[in-house]
């Protein structure tokens, strides 16, 4: 079992490890310019990209788990069904993004607060990414797809090289052309289509017998559409309020000061990193406990489901050690401004927690989206963000300022792991006798 889970989550963590070094290289770079406003512009455009892409994440989350389940079915048929039916939301989802895109930008920096001058290089940064939306949905569709498949391999084959890419132009663009925010939005347009196109490629070589039976009948049953979309409305209503949740919380250290704006977005940094460790296992529970579900095989289903926790709490735990020993030299990775490093070091032991917390949660999540229990898991979300987070910041905020951010974000992964660890009786282990 143990081979089973390290085959499909070495290759995610793989992947994973990429995804934040972006982020370093975005954070590195801005945080190396003349003022902080740059790291500012980043983290304010990257708000409005977390709504609109995390918001479709139910692409990958929701064909994961359905695809694994016909795998486990050995239904070929239906889990290229569920590939065409992904692809074209994604089509459609682009396509309104893309024309819908000044509203999206005069609403988002409506609710946005900050410095003007931030919100101006925001605009520019914004207008740019969100030429990338085709790509990015794209590829969110196929690389769920792929890990319902059981292959792990191709999503981290093609996430590594967009992220090298990306980190190669973002060097190219504001080191070689003297590009600011701007370079670093035009370099991640190119690296998504780069990998769109590398995805395409690799699903049609290996999988051509498969993609033969695809026809629009199967891809418009309609019982089938209709389980596609509840299960991925919910993941959807799900993400929404994770995705308010870490915006709101960047929404309110711009209102704070963009020196604690900047602060904040380096210490986001970590708690991605770590997220992006846990999530290779969390991953590697959608693709196991889809596919097991669909075999009916509740020995291995069961067997799968603790191996998997004690790995992702072994990455969780691990990581907030290093937090623990290593905090404030990790830092200057991210940003050699010393009052921004200064204005982050109180708050490391908050990243201690959310570490631990959060890996718990995450990893719920895989094992929730691999069993299609979506309902279960977008209500503990919906608990987590009206009943802890949004009190506890009303409550703590004016006292206790960033702490009191901090504060709230750490009870809401809190809430989220107990309350899916409460439910699973019900909405897991009752699945599978027991």
């Amino acid at each position: 079992m143990n081979k089973t889970i390290l085959r499909l989550a070495i290759p995610n963590i793989l992947s994973n490890i990429s995804v934040p070094l972006l982020g370093v290289a975005d954070t590195a770079l801005m945080g190396r310019m003349e003022s902080e406003i740059y790291i500012g512009a980043i983290a304010l455009g990257s708000i409005i990209f977390n709504f609109i892409y995390w918001g479709f994440s139910f692409l990958r989350m929701g064909t994961t788990g359905m695809t694994a389940q016909a795998f486990g079915q050995n239904n070929p048929a239906e889990s290229v069904s569920i590939l065409g039916r992904a692809l074209l939301v994604a089509m459609i989802g682009s396509f309104l993004i893309l024309i819908s895109q000044a509203g999206i930008e005069w609403l988002s920096f409506a609710l946005i607060d900050g410095d003007e001058s931030v919100k101006m290089l925001a605009r520019e940064y914004f207008y740019i990414r969100v030429y990338a939306a085709p790509a990015t949905l794209g590829i969110y569709a196929l690389h769920g797809w792929l890990l319902g498949m059981q292959n792990a391999r191709y999503p981290m084959i093609v996430v590594i090289i967009i992220n090298c890419v990306n980190i190669a132009l973002n060097f190219a663009f504001v080191m070689g052309l003297d590009m600011k925010s701007d370079g670093v939005a035009l370099a991640t347009v190119i690296a998504q289509y780069i990998g769109l196109l590398l995805s395409l490629w690799l699903v049609w070589g290996k999988y051509r017998s498969f993609l033969t039976q695809l026809n629009i009948n199967s891809i418009l049953f309609i019982p089938a559409l209709k389980r596609f979309f509840t299960v991925n409305s919910d993941i959807f209503i799900r993400t929404i309020c994770l995705i308010f949740t870490l915006s709101f919380f960047t929404a309110k250290s711009s209102s704070l000061s963009t020196l604690t704006l900047a602060a904040n977005q380096v210490l986001l940094q970590l708690f991605y990193t770590m997220s992006y460790g846990v999530d290779g296992f969390a991953f590697a529970a959608e693709s196991l406990v889809g596919r097991y579900m669909g075999e009916k095989n509740n020995q291995s289903l069961r067997e799968a489901i603790k191996w998997l926790f004690i790995w992702g709490m072994g990455i969780g735990v691990g990581i907030g050690l290093i937090y623990l020993f290593f905090g404030k030299p990790i830092l200057y990775v991210f940003t050699n401004i010393p009052e921004v490093i200064q204005t982050a070091s109180p708050y490391m032991s908050w990243m201690i927690a959310v570490s631990v917390t959060g890996a718990l949660a995450f990893m719920w999540d895989g094992v929730y989206i691999g069993a299609t229990a979506s309902k279960a898991m977008r209500n503990s979300m919906l608990m987590a963000t009206l009943l802890v987070f949004l009190p506890t910041y009303f409550l703590t905020f004016e006292t206790w300022g960033n702490h009191g951010l901090w504060l709230a974000m750490v009870l809401f992964m809190v809430a989220r792991s107990i309350s899916l660890t409460l439910m699973a009786r019900k909405h897991i282990f009752s699945l599978i006798g027991g």
